[in-house]
């Protein structure tokens, strides 16, 4: 099954854009008032010696659009020498128009008057007029690669405490704005800049949906800060997203990530860096837009950095212009892009689908608000778990249409609610070959709580013990399931174990008795709890714990041992996995260029050096991208490969590879 991996559209080979979001260290939003060309410069070579080719530039809106029909003309000089200082230096930017928030506070124009951004005419107009001005100015300047509308418009239309925008009027003024693009003869790239924070892949709807984005747009721009309770689910922040995002058939471009050193000290900001981009790169991102350039000690009486003092420090350089952490960790995953050719690499196609619940991205009738991040949550913990059992999996979702065929394993972890048609098409596809498999879940919320199956009994081949209303509880503080048949690479009398999590509606497992399923496990109390069905030429497999959903709610957990479940179903189903790695702190993925050649990632979840010994086909080898095997010193980028084929990871290290077949 394949895996989204788009690009940007342009004329001949694609450059991912690699760079950062960009204010100058001389005023922060406020630069333009105090525009000093040469410290631009400074800090755009420092950039460009890092590896990075472009940044992203913002238009702040109280001072280009000064009044309703007047665009400050000096402001745009200034910009302009930006742009000749970026052409200068080998550069592009991406310019922002609607610039009302940044970094923690709203500036309005002085004659906005308080009307809404999205539904009245005039001020749509008036945002409309200033695109256009601005992009007829600019659009044939060699320097502007593409153009956002606005910086995570989402918060400066709806604040913090003020209703959402409703769909439709978000949906009209995208319409408008993107076409006054158009008008003003932009022929770049452009998207709306809101952060993807909407219903798709949040489940909290902002009035900004990805689907209307994407019928608009050329490419989706993902925003991540996230606080996080287990550091792997952090290192995945930022690709969980973007997996989530590129199924709406866009080129992402995480077009803001990054960290305060104030919350993080310098060896922490480069894991996070590090893993950030080499593993949204897996989840298929094509563009990294770093947030930000620099740090704005010297700024520090003026808003917002005065009463948001973490923003001052968000730089990959400092306040002085000397590269950080985050920067040389940009620089070492440009070299990586450079090595493997990355503008022609694609994913490797997966044999293993995630099943996203339609439950999180629409809203159906007389259900709860809660079911949707609940889908969200435990959509992202099974995605990480497939991922360290090397098994990265397609996402498919539900909302899509009838599920496709294609892949050898369908995983649907923690599970209350499908629609009925899916139930029986999961059925299909088990009958078709592929294995299934399901984990229990009673949802989010007392409401209606228990498994909205169609015709549950029937498809797992089991007689449920439920009784309305109520739930069972795990007694337990650990879930251990004992096998006691074979299952992939699990054999008789191995054990799984699983922190019991979850509130009183969902620390809770499914009693069923097997009727023409067979029991592979036992929980700690001889009851079922992982059974098997076979269903034509394939198999349907019941978990009755939310296995997965307990390790979402759960700090610190990760790695857990759902990737060791994962990796025997993905054996039992025939799940093609060229590379594997015994040690479920390392998750291996490739690219495959389109010369055929085969790159493959090692990423490392242990916070000690790790060695490991990759498994590979018959004759097989794994060799640095830039020897021929015996250069141990970074020709691995990260690792050190012995004679022996071990590889040598460093603390939260990741390894690319060549992968040599005869």
């Amino acid at each position: 099954m394949e895996r989204p991996s788009l690009r940007l559209p342009t004329d001949g080979p694609v450059p991912f854009w690699l760079g950062a979001n960009y204010w100058s260290r001389t005023g922060g939003p406020l630069m333009w008032r105090s525009y000093d060309g040469d410290v631009v410069t400074e800090e755009l070579r420092t950039l460009r010696d890092h590896g990075l080719t472009m940044t992203r530039s913002f238009y702040y809106w109280p001072d280009f659009h000064p009044e309703p029909d007047r665009v400050d003309e000096e402001m745009c000089a200034r910009y302009a020498d930006f742009l000749d200082r970026h052409q200068a230096l080998g550069m592009a930017t991406v310019p922002t128009f609607v610039v009302g928030h940044m970094s923690g506070e709203n500036w309005d124009p002085s004659w906005r008057g308080g009307r809404d951004l999205y539904g009245d005419v005039w001020l749509v107009a008036r945002q409309a007029w200033f695109v256009r001005e601005m992009t007829r100015r600019f659009a044939d300047h060699p320097a502007v690669a593409g153009w956002l509308i606005s910086n995570e418009m989402p918060i400066y239309g709806s604040p913090p405490g003020e209703p959402e925008a409703p769909r439709e009027a978000v949906a009209s003024w995208a319409q408008l704005v993107v076409d006054a693009v158009r008008a003003g003869g932009g022929t770049q790239p452009v998207s709306l800049g809101d952060g993807a924070w909407g219903l798709e892949n949040t489940g909290q709807d902002n009035g900004f949906r990805l689907r209307d984005t994407a019928e608009l747009c050329d490419f989706l721009g993902p925003h991540v800060y996230r606080m996080e309770d287990d550091p792997v689910r952090q290192h995945h922040a930022a690709a969980w997203v973007c997996e989530l995002t590129g199924t709406f058939g866009r080129p992402v471009v995480l077009e803001e990530f990054g960290l305060t050193s104030a919350f993080t000290s310098d060896a922490g900001a480069a894991r996070y860096y590090r893993q950030a981009l080499h593993t949204s790169l897996l989840a298929g991102a094509t563009g990294w837009m770093a947030w930000n350039n620099t740090d704005y000690d010297a700024l520090r009486d003026q808003p917002p950095y005065r009463h948001h003092a973490f923003e001052m420090h968000f730089g990959i350089t400092d306040a002085t212009g000397a590269p950080k952490a985050p920067l040389r960790e940009l620089r070492a995953f440009a070299e990586v892009l450079d090595a493997v050719d990355a503008t022609r690499c694609r994913r490797a196609a997966s044999d293993t689908a995630l099943v996203v619940s339609s439950y999180l991205d629409t809203l159906y009738p007389f259900t709860r608000p809660e079911d949707r991040p609940y889908v969200q949550r435990t959509g992202r913990q099974a995605w990480i778990a497939a991922r360290l059992a090397d098994a990265p999996p397609a996402v498919v979702r539900e909302s899509d249409g009838p599920l496709p065929s294609g892949a050898r394993l369908y995983l649907v972890p923690s599970v209350k609610q499908l629609l009925s048609p899916t139930w029986f098409r999961l059925e299909e596809l088990a009958r078709e070959g592929a294995t299934v498999y399901v984990s229990y879940s009673p949802g989010a919320h007392e409401e209606q709580r228990g498994p909205w199956y169609a015709h549950l009994d029937r498809l797992f081949g089991v007689r449920h013990q439920l009784e309305y209303g109520l739930v069972d509880p795990i007694e337990d503080d650990e879930v251990v399931l004992t096998f006691e048949r074979d299952l992939g690479s699990l054999t008789a009398g191995a054990t799984l174990r699983f922190r019991a999590a979850g509130t009183s509606d969902n620390r809770v497992f499914l009693p069923v008795e097997p009727t023409d399923a067979e029991v592979l496990a036992r929980d700690g109390r001889g009851r079922p709890a992982l059974l098997r069905r076979a269903v034509g030429a394939g198999s349907v497999v019941l978990c009755t714990y939310p296995i997965e959903h307990m390790a979402a709610v759960t700090p610190r957990v990760n790695p857990e041992d759902t990737s060791l479940l994962y990796e025997a179903l993905a054996v039992a189903a025939g799940v093609e996995r060229p590379v594997t790695v015994a040690d479920h702190r390392v998750a291996v993925d490739r690219l495959v260029h389109e010369d055929g050649r085969s790159f493959v990632w090692l990423v490392s979840q242990c916070p000690e050096p790790l060695s490991v010994k990759p498994s590979l086909p018959a004759g097989a080898r794994l060799l640095p991208l830039d020897g021929d095997g015996d250069d141990s010193e970074g020709g691995a980028r990260g690792a050190e490969v012995e004679a022996s084929g071990a590889v040598t990871l460093a603390p939260y290290g990741v390894a690319v590879l060549r992968l040599v077949t005869p």
